[in-house]
């Protein structure tokens, strides 16, 4: 049977991109490492930016991005994303072939690779952010980083997963006493900032089945949250719901710079 496979390449607000592999071929969520990082990625992972057959833009920041003009130039890979955000990219001077530019609105559902993928909207301080949800033979995957709090109308979209990539931000303690200014601090507690270790586990929560195997928890903040911790009270809330993520679910930390192993969903 046809199996999804993914690894996060990277997460965090130095870069993010996930890799997702079918036997039709692979794609790229986002792409927010350069060029040369996410080819030593993929290397890793014993694949190549020249097995990619798409890329899927979720929005115009950098940290989401940094890779686009000198990927797209180099390697001619069809990059999906919404109207405003190709209308913000190109306004950062990335130019992307006529030809290899497609559009990928919200709420939107297109079969690639074998896959049914539907995006969906987010809550984050960004022209028109979408996240995305992947089905093939059974097996759901979704991906939900970047939004300030996680909608009764995401939460129906992603329901049922088998896998999830989860936003798990930041702890609400450690902001509130770093040195970042007030103004960034509301900016990131906004519901247009980032998700909480423990917002992201009542939403897990509302959204987690029978059928849920692994979280990913990701875009944890360098500053501001640390694995061991988000893990942990991403954990105790789940197991406060009587969640098992000793046997029933598990929890995987993500990284910066190091891709996660291979996982078949």
């Amino acid at each position: 049977m046809n199996r999804m496979k993914m690894s996060v390449l990277a997460s965090g607000s130095t870069g993010n991109s996930t890799y997702l592999e079918t036997e039709q071929g692979s794609l790229l969520i986002d792409v927010g490492l350069s060029c040369k990082r996410t080819e030593e990625a993929l290397n890793s992972l014993g694949t190549s930016l020249k097995n990619v057959d798409a890329i899927l833009i979720t929005h115009e920041h950098s940290d989401h991005i940094k890779g686009l003009k000198v990927i797209s130039k180099k390697y001619g890979i069809p990059v999906y994303a919404n109207e405003k955000t190709w209308q913000r990219i190109e306004s950062k001077d990335i130019q992307v072939a006529s030809d290899r530019k497609f559009h990928f609105n919200p709420l939107e559902e297109k079969e690639l690779l074998g896959m049914d993928v539907q995006s969906f909207n987010v809550s984050h301080d960004a022209i028109d952010p979408q996240f995305y949800t992947f089905m093939q033979n059974d097996k759901k995957l979704s991906i939900i980083t970047d939004t300030g709090y996680v909608s009764d109308q995401m939460k129906g979209i992603i329901k049922d997963s088998d896998c999830f990539v989860f936003e798990s931000n930041h702890d609400v303690d450690m902001l509130r006493m770093c040195r970042y200014p007030w103004m960034t601090k509301q900016r990131i507690l906004s519901d247009v900032g980032h998700v909480s270790n423990e917002d992201a586990a009542h939403a897990m929560h509302d959204v987690i089945t029978d059928r849920t195997k692994r979280i990913y928890l990701s875009h944890l903040s360098l500053d501001n949250n640390m694995k061991e911790l988000a893990k942990m009270s991403v954990e105790q809330i789940l197991n406060h719901y009587d969640i098992d993520t000793d046997n029933d679910i598990t929890i995987s930390n993500t990284d910066k710079a190091i891709p996660t192993k291979i996982y078949q969903i």
